[in-house]
């Protein structure tokens, strides 16, 4: 007798029939075979899932890649400027793939495995590279690849080396930097440091006259002893203040080369082996720019000067410069706007002082009057252009640093006009016994700290009417006999400079 058995449908699908005779075998034996024959196909069949799930899972992994390196070409231009396209990856073939991001934009990945390692890379924005560039991108890194080299790998390294060239051109270009541009670097670096636009331009201007002729177009690093001795010669005793100067300002460009990386620093032995090369120029220094006309002798001078042959507009700058002990730029660019006739006092703007704060003039009776006569050359039409200045040219300009100087070598006198200068602080101190204090803000000097000098300030300026009134009435009252003006066309002090 035959019992029907049982059976067992398992997810998959797949059916199993059990079933046994009775008459072989008795109800309990049969039971029991058919719960073991269960129970192994059980295990079967479970481990033959697994195994046929991991085994689709590698091979399909595999064929998918298989595919993306086998398959090519399968965009086209067309595709690619879809702006249709879903964010994702699209296989172009050989690894190559379109990546759609979910902002939309676009770009190429290289998705290739090396040394069992898989790895995605970049081959730029869509913007830049079309898909025929993509591809010959990506064949380079395929080429690389094959022969065992990671293209991401090389690129970072040709970077960093394109990166070191690119720093190295730069130190190599900066070192490169000549003289000349590092003093015009220099220059415009301190712009709104210098004490006045004319002392900006000197700085520069000799420079340009005296150093940039001779290695100008060297570069900083290559600039050498014998170039700087070289260029300094033809003036160290002749312009000896000029030239002492001028190796100054070298100095400094030098020095500032180097604080840029441009060139390495030259040491305190380097500039004094300089200078010893050059030689000694202090006397000349000295003859130069300190030669003052003896005081007793000032009265004289201007005399002469006041029946000499310059036009009356240099006369009465001149005198007026003498009067004030002023310096001949606050002369030469006085405004009228700086007179104050009620006053009687002269106020010097800060940017035209030297040291960068305004000056009030106290104006003796003598120096009022030039002022005056002044007024009337004006009020004459004696000048062709009108010109706010007080002492303006004939062209209504101010007169050149050089008007002075001139005046003095045709009239035979060996002096400068700073030098007057000297010969009022000489004869304020031998003559007189004003405090010191006062001589050296009526010469326009510093002293002490900046509370004291605005006291000094507001405090002097009636005080110091009375020295310059003094100042004015010496000269008035000095020795004007032809045998003083000889004396004055052969004398010479020597004084400091002020």
């Amino acid at each position: 007798m035959t019992y029907n058995g049982f059976s067992h449908t398992w997810r998959s699908g797949r059916q199993f029939n059990y079933t046994f005779n009775e008459v072989q075998r008795g109800p309990k034996e049969t039971w029991k075979l058919a719960l073991a024959r269960l129970l192994a196909d059980i295990c079967r069949s479970r481990l033959s899932y697994f195994i046929h799930r991991s085994t689709i899972q590698k091979w399909g992994n595999k064929w998918g890649s298989l595919q993306a390196m086998t398959r090519r070409n399968l965009l086209v231009d067309a595709a690619i400027k879809s702006r249709n396209k879903a964010p994702g990856y699209y296989l172009d073939g050989h690894g190559l793939y379109l990546q759609v991001a979910i902002g939309g934009s676009r770009s190429w990945i290289l998705r290739y495995t090396l040394r069992k390692k898989t790895r995605e890379m970049g081959l730029g924005s869509t913007d830049d590279f079309g898909l025929a560039e993509a591809r010959l991108r990506a064949q380079r890194a395929r080429q690389l690849i094959a022969e065992g080299i990671d293209p991401i790998d090389h690129r970072n390294k040709q970077s960093e080396v394109s990166e070191s060239l690119r720093m190295a051109a730069e130190i190599a270009t900066e070192r490169a930097k000549t003289f000349k541009e590092c003093a015009i670097e220099f220059h415009e670096a301190n712009a709104d440091e210098w004490k006045n636009i004319k002392h900006g331009d000197q700085w520069k201007n000799t420079l340009r006259d005296y150093a940039f002729p001779t290695f100008g177009d060297v570069p900083m690093s290559e600039v050498t002893k014998a170039q700087i001795v070289k260029a300094l010669s033809p003036i160290w005793k002749t312009k000896a203040e000029t030239a002492s100067r001028v190796l100054q300002r070298i100095r400094t460009v030098f020095n500032y080369a180097a604080a840029k990386d441009y060139t390495k620093g030259m040491d305190a032995e380097f500039w004094q082996q300089t200078r010893m090369s050059l030689g000694s120029n202090e006397r000349a220094r000295k003859v130069e720019h300190h030669s003052s006309c003896p005081y007793p002798l000032v009265g004289a001078l201007l005399a002469a000067v006041r029946d000499g042959p310059s036009s009356e507009s240099v006369r009465l700058a001149f005198e007026f410069t003498i009067l004030t002990a002023a310096r001949s730029g606050e002369t030469r660019g006085a405004l009228w706007s700086e007179i104050d006739k009620v006053s009687r006092s002269w106020t010097i703007p800060g940017e035209r002082m030297k040291a960068g704060k305004s000056h009030k003039v106290p104006l003796s009776v003598q120096a009022f009057a030039v002022v005056e006569r002044a007024a009337s050359l004006r009020e004459s039409g004696a000048q062709q252009i009108e010109s706010d200045l007080v002492f303006p040219n004939r062209n209504g300009l101010p007169f050149s640093d050089m008007v002075f100087l001139k005046l003095l070598r045709d009239m035979e006198f060996p002096y400068t006009m700073h030098g007057f200068r000297a010969s009022f602080r000489t004869w304020a101190t031998e003559a007189t016994e004003y405090p010191h204090e006062m001589l050296e803000l009526a010469l326009a000097h510093s002293v002490g700290d900046e509370t004291v000098r605005a006291y000094m300030r507001s405090s002097m300026v009636e005080k110091r009417r009375h020295l310059m009134e003094d100042w004015a009435t010496y000269i008035e009252q000095s020795d004007k006999s032809e045998s003083a003006l000889e004396r004055v066309r052969t004398a010479v002090s020597v004084s400091k400079k002020l």
